[in-house]
């Protein structure tokens, strides 16, 4: 069952009849949204016509600009919960432009700034000005949900102006939009009704016949707050004292809602005042709804009189089926409700909580039959609605409700009982989460004489379903999650094969889980044979269960071992197989396309094609967000790095994995190649042996340390370290270190039919017995390190070693050790020493730069970023690297700088 959205939190709130007109605060309004200001903030308590205004401003807005698109979200409790709330800003934002954000909720699960990310790049592309209004964000107390408009508010596309009405300052970076000129806003002084106001709307509108002097009155004791005039003037249509009334209006707001309530209630028909306090329960109000609260019928009539006579219900969409009670109003009636026994609070969240279940509306089921203390029916909503809220990934949702329900009633409902280990796992509570996981299985474990699950008479509350069949498979998979977590790989291991066991033919997914966690324990113990297998058959599993996007995200993986196995072309065939299955697919293409071409790019880096390589790295990067998973971002901005280490710029190198560590999420995956490590291997090319050794030590790594693959990376880091160190200081014996080391590395590797591993070895072994003068046995390792690279085409393995590889080369061709290789790498070495990229033609263009493309690059020869080319062009970011990347084809070069020399060099600057 899909979750809904409710269409009417979208509805913008129609100008009412009897409204006051407010031209200056208009004309504030549409001033902020004609400068370019990002924010509009309207900031007051309740009942000073916040809503009210921003209708008047949106109906002159659209009045002004035909072409503007206003989204609208109405928002409530709920939205505290990221999933939710990003699935009522896509829907918001899409009623208004239908070509936004299609696919912007397609991203891996909690990935807000993903969505957010293809949200603002399809804004960007929109050929409509675009007003987004949240309404009541006093409401949203969620860091998540906060952090979200934030990061909205940071990126803002041009086209987009965001306003916000709140009873209170939201925690949004107000002050620095103020500061930097991005602001419009009103506060309650702004808002409050002046004198002219106020005498307008009670004698023109609530047609009273008072007095200047009553008018003024009421002015300067309600300070022109609006709800106060208002509920004031409801009171005073059927007073005989106007005078003595006024006279008698003082205190404070609240005393004030108060005694005005009482009186408006006081005065409204028995059957009006029993409808207005069931209803209360309500957050928003249909005909049929109340009938069903009240037990009574013409509920429909009901609520257009209540519209008719201003009785503070707000029509929620064009045509009056919807509304909702003023908020003021309804705080006010529900405290009403409480206080009076008679009417049975519970009774009537109850009625509601059926209703909604019978409309398909569960999640406010769930809502009503919590408010009602009913538990035990919350309890069997919330397992209805357990497959429907997953797939819709508001995990918020569910573990707020897990959190309200008592101890006892999850215990009796295994299904409830799981996701409550759930939900202590992703807290951090490992031993919490095995307790409810055992708890949950001894529910489940009410047996037959066969000893199977009872599911026909079961000694627990959960109903027959799906959920409860597979159940067992959950358990074991949520089982090897927590091995995983305390670093237990047997245990991993066990349940992996346990929940194997349990599934059945048709549990595509249960089987695609249990073999990927197989596939991480072969991965983490080096066994990566084993582990290839095992995402075959995740991949597998995955395309019979229709789930095409993530069969494809298993490549990178399996990439990732084929390549310490020494299979660089097999790599680089999965990973154009799996493109061509994406580009199938149609657009938009599946998530992880991105992730797929950046994996690309890291073969073709280290067969030395940076071309092809930055071709799919830009590729990647015009997908946006959306089509890369949160786990593998950071692997862009490596590649990017080794690209740029390749050029001979370690500085940017340097920056780039600085950027990496910016964005770097620990996922599933093995951390095999740490940025940290990456970043050390630079620094021992630049000489700075000090940062390196503090790395080192940082990572507790020493030569004596027992190899594993894990850590195989860092080991080979360290090699690099220690023969450095020789070339400073000869006698402090580290060369000795670094030779016992890899020899313990190459036998592991070599054990373990990691050839790509060996092949790396064998170039560092030869490279430390060149240091120590002893040519003979460096050419020896040097000979079976290029008999296994060749054939993969690896070349910066080798050419990243620099000068010290230079040599050694030319030892090699004067012996006539692997010629063929010998020539290809040396040709690229001599290249490269040249100081002019490889890639750099003398000969003129065979193509010919375009107008555009010449403007484009005579920017590209500023200071400049790219984002400031793309606002200097009134392009977006992606138009400008489709620019850049057609340019550096035409120019036959893989960087900006390596550009403007080239175009230098022909006479275009």
């Amino acid at each position: 069952m899909a979750m809904q959205v409710l269409a009417t939190k979208l509805f913008v709130p129609r100008l009412r009849p009897n409204a006051v007109a407010r031209p200056r605060l208009v004309e504030t309004l549409r001033e902020g949204l004609g400068s370019g200001r990002k924010l509009t903030l309207i900031s007051a308590p309740a009942g000073f016509g916040k809503t009210t205004l921003l209708g008047e401003w949106i109906a002159d807005a659209r009045q002004r600009d035909p072409q503007l698109r206003v989204a609208w979200i109405s928002l409530d409790e709920g939205d505290n919960d990221p999933a939710r709330f990003l699935s009522y800003l896509v829907a918001a934002l899409q009623q208004a432009d239908a070509p936004i954000g299609p696919d912007a909720l397609s991203g891996p699960p909690g990935s807000v700034e993903s969505t957010l990310t293809a949200l603002i790049n399809d804004i960007a592309q929109s050929p409509h000005p675009l007003l987004l209004v949240l309404d009541d964000v006093q409401l949203i107390e969620a860091a998540p949900v906060r952090d979200a408009l934030a990061f909205l508010l940071d990126h803002l596309p041009s086209t987009l102006h965001v306003a916000v009405a709140s009873r209170s300052d939201p925690l949004l970076p107000v002050a620095r939009l103020r500061a930097g000129g991005e602001l419009t806003e009103l506060r309650a002084a702004e808002l409050r009704f002046t004198p002219a106001e106020a005498a307008g709307f009670l004698t023109e509108r609530m047609r009273l016949n008072l007095s200047a002097a009553d008018v003024a009155a009421l002015e300067t004791r309600t300070e022109g707050w609006i709800a106060g005039l208002q509920l004031a003037a409801l009171s005073l249509r059927d007073s005989t004292d106007v005078s003595g009334f006024i006279a008698g209006f003082t205190g404070s707001n609240r005393f004030v809602i108060d005694y005005l309530v009482e009186e408006v209630l006081q005065r409204q028909p028995d059957p009006i005042r029993a409808f207005l306090l069931q209803t209360a329960v309500l957050d928003r109000l249909s005909g049929e709804l109340c009938d069903a609260v009240t037990g009574l019928t013409g509920g429909t009539e009901v609520l257009a009189a209540l519209d008719r006579d201003n009785l503070f219900v707000v029509p929620l969409d064009d045509r009056r089926q919807w509304y909702r009670y003023h908020h003021l109003f309804a705080d006010v009636l529900r405290a009403r409700l409480a206080a009076d026994g008679s009417l049975e609070p519970a009774r009537l969240h109850t009625r509601a909580s059926e209703w909604h279940e019978q409309h398909g509306l569960v999640e406010d089921a769930v809502t009503h039959a919590l408010a009602a203390a009913d538990v035990e029916r919350a309890a069997r909503l919330i397992e209805l609605t357990i497959p429907a809220v997953r797939q819709s990934r508001q995990d918020a949702t569910l573990l707020h409700w897990l959190a309200l329900l008592p101890a006892e009633v999850i215990r009796r409902r295994p299904i409830l009982g799981v996701y409550w280990a759930w939900s202590a796992l992703i807290a951090g509570d490992v031993d919490t989460a095995e307790a409810r996981l055992v708890g949950a299985e001894g529910a489940l474990a009410a047996t037959t004489g066969n000893d199977s699950p009872a599911y026909n008479d079961p000694a627990h509350d959960s109903a027959l379903s799906e959920e409860l069949r597979t159940l067992p498979v959950t358990i074991a998979v949520y089982r090897a999650a927590v091995a995983q977590a305390r670093g237990d790989l047997g245990g991993m291991i066990e349940q992996a094969q346990r929940a194997l066991a349990l599934t059945g033919p048709g549990d595509h997914l249960g089987r695609g889980a249990a073999a990927g966690f197989l596939g991480l324990a072969s991965w983490a113990t080096g066994d990566l044979q084993a582990g290839v297998r095992a995402f075959g058959e995740v991949r597998t599993s995955l395309r019979l269960a229709g789930n095409v996007a993530d069969a494809l995200g298993t490549t990178i993986p399996t990439a990732d071992m084929l390549l310490p196995q020494g299979r660089l072309r097999d790599a680089r065939r999965a990973y154009e197989d799996a493109l061509r299955l994406a580009a199938e697919q149609g657009d938009p293409p599946p998530q992880s396309t991105g992730d797929l071409h950046v994996g690309l790019s890291e073969v073709l880096i280290e067969q030395n094609d940076l071309p092809g390589a930055l071709t799919h790295l830009a590729a990647s990067e015009s997908l946006g967000e959306r089509a890369h998973s949160h786990e593998n971002r950071y692997r862009y901005f490596v590649a990017l790095a080794r690209i740029r280490r390749a050029e001979g710029d370690l500085d940017a190198a340097l920056d780039l994995l600085r950027t990496a560590e910016g964005v770097y999420r620990r996922g599933f995956f093995p951390e095999v190649r740490p940025i940290g490590a990456v970043a050390a291997r630079l620094w021992i090319t630049q000489g700075r042996l000090a940062e390196a050794a503090a790395w080192a030590a940082d990572a507790g790594l020493a030569s004596t340390d027992e190899p594993s693959y894990l850590r195989e990376y860092e080991h080979l880091t360290l090699a690099r370290l220690l023969i450095a160190r020789h070339a400073v200081d000869p006698r402090a014996g580290s060369i000795r270190d670094a030779l016992t080391l890899l020899d313990r590395l190459l036998q592991a590797a070599e054990s373990g039919q990691r050839t790509g591993s060996a092949t790396e070895i064998l170039l560092l072994q030869a490279l430390a017995h060149a240091a120590q003068g002893d040519t003979a046995v460096a050419l020896r390792s040097l000979e079976r390190s290029l008999g296994q690279a060749e054939p993969e085409g690896y070349c910066r393995l080798f050419l990243d070693e620099g000068p010290a590889l230079t040599a050694l080369l030319s030892a090699a061709a004067a012996a006539g050790i692997a010629p063929a290789a010998v020539r290809r790498l040396s040709a690229a070495a001599g290249s490269a020493a040249t100081g002019q990229p490889t890639d750099q033609p003398t000969e003129p263009l065979s193509e010919p730069l375009s107008d555009r493309e010449l403007h484009v690059l005579r920017l590209l020869a500023s200071e400049l970023s790219g984002p400031d080319i793309a606002r200097e062009l009134y392009i977006s970011l992606n138009t400008l690297r489709t620019h850049t990347r057609h340019i550096f084809g035409k120019l036959e070069v893989t960087s900006r700088q390596a550009a403007v020399r080239r175009a230098e060099t022909l006479g275009l600057l």
